[in-house]
């Protein structure tokens, strides 16, 4: 491995001294796409969550550690014959410069983005518009890219006001239900149409709920400072009145 700066192709044989089947790393050697992929999900979120912070320092590290993954699934598939990280960055390539003929091509003749996106799904085996919405995305995350792939053909509500009244429709469904079942149904229910009003406001639902956890997070930590007895033993009338409190200091 060269002693220059670092490159791409220094991690790839990291990679590959780190795999190779006799003087490897015994941990590395036995991993698979299946065990590797939940650290690949979760160096996405540290990521995501590096960029919330505005920490550039993890940013940079955070975005090393998911160069890695993407190394790591590559030098798997090449050991079993599927493709290489030059394959990878060959069908990334492609499809920028596909998606953009505007940037790469001739503007006057780009069919546009949904007909790019039609023309990529007719070469799969599942030509549908939701095809391919990753089944590992966060619900919310998930139920809103589904959405937004219905109304890329069409199928959406012409402004907030439908799905603002769906969230109420659905309210009285769970409320009306009569199992455990129904209930988690139209739970779930609620849920979409939630994200769904969301949508329509222009609003992120995976950020707006991430907020919503780190407020109260912080407001109960600091109830906790503030209370002078355990929490189980105040009524609810006490407990709203710390809420009120540390609404005022955090």
């Amino acid at each position: 491995m060269s002693s220059a700066t670092p490159s791409f192709q220094n991690l790839i044989e990291i990679m590959r001294r780190l795999r190779d089947p006799d003087r490897g790393c015994a941990w590395d050697q036995v991993q698979t796409f299946e065990t590797i992929a939940p650290y690949t999900i979760e160096e996405a979120y540290e990521v995501a969550d590096a960029i919330r912070r505005g920490d550039m320092d993890d940013l940079k590290d955070e975005l090393g550690d998911l160069q890695l993954q993407v190394v790591y699934h590559s030098r798997i598939a090449e050991e079993r014959g599927a493709f290489t990280i030059d394959d990878v960055m060959a069908s990334i390539c492609a499809k920028m410069i596909r998606r953009h003929p505007h940037i790469f091509g001739d503007a006057a003749a780009s069919p546009g983005w949904e007909a790019l996106k039609a023309a990529e799904r007719s070469g799969r085996t599942d030509p549908s518009a939701l095809a391919g919405v990753a089944l590992a995305l966060p619900a919310l995350k998930r139920a809103e890219k589904i959405q937004r792939r219905a109304a890329r053909v069409g199928f959406d509500w012409p402004d907030a006001s439908g799905p603002r009244a769906k969230i109420d429709e659905e309210l009285e469904e769970v409320e009306t239900a009569t199992t455990d079942e129904d209930r988690a149904g139209e739970i779930g229910d609620l849920l979409f149409a939630v994200v769904n009003y969301a949508r329509h406001l222009g609003i992120d639902p995976e950020a707006a709920l991430a907020g919503s956890t780190e407020r109260f997070e912080s407001r109960f930590r600091k109830v906790e400072e503030i209370v002078d007895k355990p929490l189980k033993d105040m009524d609810i009338d006490a407990l709203e009145a710390l809420w009120q409190r540390a609404k005022k200091l955090v």
